[in-house]
């Protein structure tokens, strides 16, 4: 394509040679070996070590920061890449102190007034969820969020604000804490809230409330995100999320744009204590998960009969594309928790809501009265 025939008048060509390769010969492409050489040496100036995965994954991150100056990236995009990796640097060292913990988001509206029943309901939820041991992820503002954190108290909470020019103060009891984070973009907030939580709470909302519901849904739904409980919270009296439930059922459900397993993504809870049962009953017996390869991997807390294992091949039989569902120990790419027992099964990749099936289903299996004696790594 010659010049000519590629200039419409808004800079395109322009563009295409400011982003062509430099014919200096002093300056070279991000990837040639010297100046991968130079990225390993700054590695190492830092503490890092050359030659590992973690030092390679930083190293492929700077390859393709210098990527954007031949690039020819303009100054707003620069900008947005650049404050996006800094916010997730951030945010990633303030949760990675509290890794241990379980943590349960909270979504809802920043206009719940203080004598609304969802903002009682909210507050009794996050009191018992820090009862457990759990620690409350949730906006930084009034309403909802102001109630997520009431409930359990300052040091049991995260504040992960977003800067918008009519909502730029911290609530009280998050304000000058140290996981109060703020956030200039809603993508990179919204990673936090969902990777760092392993479970969500939905109480009513507006705009941004349902779109935090159907991002939690639709990365549970494609397998883009481990699954987690998703619980729908309400106040006495409401009838918010059951007439969604409704809708979804009428003009989703009805009209094939969904599955009829997805509706088991999520969990109209009766109360704010059936809702913390909820979660509760979902970690019965269920730990973690992972992929290996096309292989689900589900991690237990102890080990199941092999009877139930027979029952539960049978049951799920449209997820495993091949084989059965087997009990086992790690596999060799797994580094986290080798004492656990697994169940895997090679996964279609898809029906995510009948993965969720059958988590629930294993919780519902008595432990085996054999005493689990972890094998070699597979």
């Amino acid at each position: 394509m010659t010049p000519e025939s590629n200039a419409r008048g808004d800079g395109t060509v322009e563009r295409m040679e400011r982003t062509a390769p430099s014919d200096s010969a002093h300056v070279r492409a991000a990837e040639d070996p010297q100046v991968l050489d130079l990225l390993d040496s700054l590695i190492g100036r830092v503490g890092g070590v050359p030659g590992t995965f973690k030092s390679k994954l930083v190293r492929d991150l700077m390859v393709a920061g210098l990527k954007l100056i031949p690039d020819g990236r303009d100054t707003g995009e620069l900008k947005l890449m650049s404050s996006a990796v800094r916010e997730m640097r951030y945010a990633y060292s303030v949760f990675s102190r509290y890794a241990e913990t379980h943590k349960v988001t909270i979504f809802g509206s920043a206009r719940t007034p203080e004598d609304h029943p969802d903002y009682a309901a909210c507050v009794e939820f996050s009191r018992l969820m820090a009862e457990q041991g759990w620690m409350i992820i949730t906006g930084a503002g009034g309403g909802i969020m102001h109630a997520g954190h009431v409930g359990p108290g300052r040091e049991a909470s995260f504040g992960v604000a977003i800067r918008l020019p009519f909502e730029t103060n911290a609530n009280k009891v998050i304000a000058g804490d140290e996981k109060l984070i703020h956030f200039r973009y809603f993508f990179t907030r919204k990673l936090m809230f969902i990777s760092q939580a392993e479970a969500v709470a939905l109480f009513p909302g507006g705009f941004g409330t349902l779109d935090e519901a159907y991002e939690a849904l639709t990365l549970v739904q494609t397998g883009k995100t481990g699954i987690v409980p998703i619980v729908l919270v309400e106040g006495a009296g409401g009838d918010y999320w059951s007439s969604w439930d409704a809708w979804v059922g009428r003009q989703l459900l009805d009209r094939g744009w969904i599955s009829p397993e997805d509706t088991s993504l999520y969990h109209l809870a009766s109360s704010p204590r059936e809702a913390v049962d909820h979660v509760a009953r979902f970690y019965r017996t269920y730990h973690s998960s992972r992929y290996v390869d096309d292989d689900c991997v589900i991690r237990l807390k102890h080990p199941l009969r092999a009877e139930d294992i027979d029952r539960l091949t049978d049951e799920f039989r449209p997820i495993i594309r091949e084989g059965s569902i087997t009990q086992r120990g790690p596999y060799l790419e797994e580094d986290e928790w080798p004492q656990l027992p697994r169940l895997a099964f090679t996964h279609t990749r898809s029906r995510f809501g009948m993965v969720r099936r059958l988590i629930d289903r294993i919780n519902e299996c008595e432990p085996s009265a054999e005493p689990w004696v972890p094998p070699e790594r597979s």
